[in-house]
């Protein structure tokens, strides 16, 4: 039996998923790791643990394979996207930690950059924003703030890598520094027209050249694993960040295909094709995936805390102790108690963009409890998405339904109302896990495992569809009322 092996790199975990001939997952390992909060609105991860974990969750595989003397075809990764490390090219040590998609450090720079007139043409070129958010400030921060940082790198001493790059470099023993067009499209000075790293764009954030890695198709030869890390030679094949590979394995492969993904963040993905197409509501321009050769681009929509919504009751606040109890807690409730919870954690991003704004809740009486939190923190996500879909209807999209994915989209009660808010049906699979599913099918279709990616995409088979049901009015006081509390947080 042939196996793929994908690895899921997340924002709080890393995974290592197996899949069978026919794209169906026989085994899963995954390994939680810490979040670092250095200072208000920053967000680090230690790569060192971050290697640690995917190494961890990948042998485990590996092993269960050769027990079953079976072989692993291809590795295919997906990653968290826009966060970025900087290591030495002779010792792979990183410089400083990983700054994360999250972190916020960069915010003043980007306000400097824009009142200086330069968004419009990285909007241009790169079809993201000015905003802390994606990488180019990040890694001119490092550079910055890492003695010695600029004058190696320009030396040709560093190497620049989001997750992927990262580990492939680790995976291949140093051998080879690459990423794919969906990863090098969040960095900020990728050209995604030209589909090259654009010098002006790095002149601009002063970015030397020579520490960015070669931009490959998502399927494609990679690397091959130096031996000595999982005792065979294995070929890296697929990589796609984990909103492209989500989108890749819900079948978004056609023009006017739409996902919602929720994990720690929640990102809504609408495939455009081949054409590009500039958002007037200043959502994202992005690359969808690169096959073959060709580009196909997509509008997207990013809300940075919907997962880590829940995670915080958890871990911070201590209401919950895991997230499978949040859907009875919201159940026992009829109605949200006037509670609002508008989760700017790290600031808000689409259609927003306000990088200084923090989290708020309102309604709080002296009656509020914890379940009222749980359900607001839950209602918060579905408005938020809500506020995403109306921004690409007014870009001109119409939408008739949602595919879902993601560890939320299991909460049913959390689905529902979110069909209710969005007045559109909305789909879960089977198999949430797209993510992982995505890397598997671009290493497995490269590898010539699977001769084609549709029949294995997660809508094949789907699970359960969620119909709105919810009064009008209702739905129109309470994204009202919604309306309110984003205006009172925006910085």
């Amino acid at each position: 039996m042939n196996y793929i092996l994908s690895i899921d790199q997340g924002t709080t975990s890393s995974r290592s998923v197996l899949y069978d001939n026919q794209a169906l997952p026989v085994f899963t390992a995954q390994q939680e790791f810490p979040q670092i909060y250095p200072n208000d609105g920053w967000v680090e991860h230690d790569p060192e643990t971050i290697w640690d974990s995917v190494l961890t969750t990948a042998k485990k595989a590996v092993a269960l394979v050769k027990n079953m003397d079976g072989d692993i075809q291809a590795i295919g990764i997906t990653n968290q996207r826009e966060t970025c490390i900087i290591w030495d090219r002779a010792t792979g040590k990183p410089l400083y930690n990983a700054i994360v998609w999250q972190d916020r450090r960069t915010a003043d720079i980007c306000a400097e950059l824009r009142a200086q007139g330069h968004e419009d043409q990285i909007i241009d070129k790169t079809g993201l924003l000015l905003d802390p958010y994606f990488s180019a400030t990040k890694i001119a921060w490092i550079l910055d703030h890492v003695e010695g940082a600029r004058a190696r790198a320009e030396a040709g001493e560093l190497a620049f890598g989001t997750i992927d790059t990262f580990l492939i470099w680790r995976l291949s023993g140093g051998t080879a520094h690459v990423t794919d067009v969906t990863n090098a499209s969040r960095t900020c000075v990728f050209n995604i027209v030209t589909g090259q790293w654009d010098d002006e764009l790095l002149a601009l954030f002063r970015i030397p050249k020579s520490i960015l890695p070669e931009v490959k198709d998502c399927a494609a030869e990679f690397a091959v694993t130096d031996a000595s890390v999982f005792g065979v030679a294995l070929p890296i094949l697929g990589v796609a960040g984990d909103q492209q590979a989500a989108a890749i394995g819900q079948g978004c492969f056609e023009t006017g295909d739409i996902k919602s993904t929720y994990g720690t963040g929640c990102f809504v993905l609408l495939n455009t094709g081949t054409t590009k197409i500039k958002s007037k509501n200043r959502l994202l321009t992005t690359i969808a995936y690169g096959l073959d050769g060709e580009i196909h681009y997509a509008l997207e929509g990013s809300i940075f805390v919907a997962g880590a919504a829940v995670q915080w009751l958890r871990d911070g606040l201590g209401i919950i102790k895991s997230a499978q109890e949040t859907q009875a807690m919201a159940e026992s409730l009829s109605s949200n108690n006037g509670l609002y919870m508008v989760p700017a954690f790290t600031g808000l991003g689409a259609p927003y963009w306000d990088p200084n704004a923090r989290g708020a809740i309102y309604g709080i009486t002296r009656a509020t409890g914890p379940n009222d939190f749980v359900r607001a923190a839950l209602e918060s996500v579905c408005y938020q998405t809500n506020d995403l879909l109306n921004a690409m209807k007014e870009d001109g999209t119409s939408l008739t339904d949602l595919n879902v994915d993601g560890g939320m989209a299991a909460n049913d009660w959390t689905m529902q109302f979110l069909a209710d808010i969005l007045n559109i049906n909305v789909t879960r699979p089977s198999n949430m896990e797209t993510t992982a599913l995505g890397a598997a099918l671009l290493a497995g279709y490269k590898s010539g495992l699977y001769k084609s990616m549709s029949p294995y995409t997660a809508p094949s088979n789907p699970d359960k569809t969620f119909t709105p049901n919810m009064d009008g009015e209702i739905r129109d006081g309470l994204l009202a009322d919604w309306a309110k509390a984003v205006g009172r947080t925006l910085s």
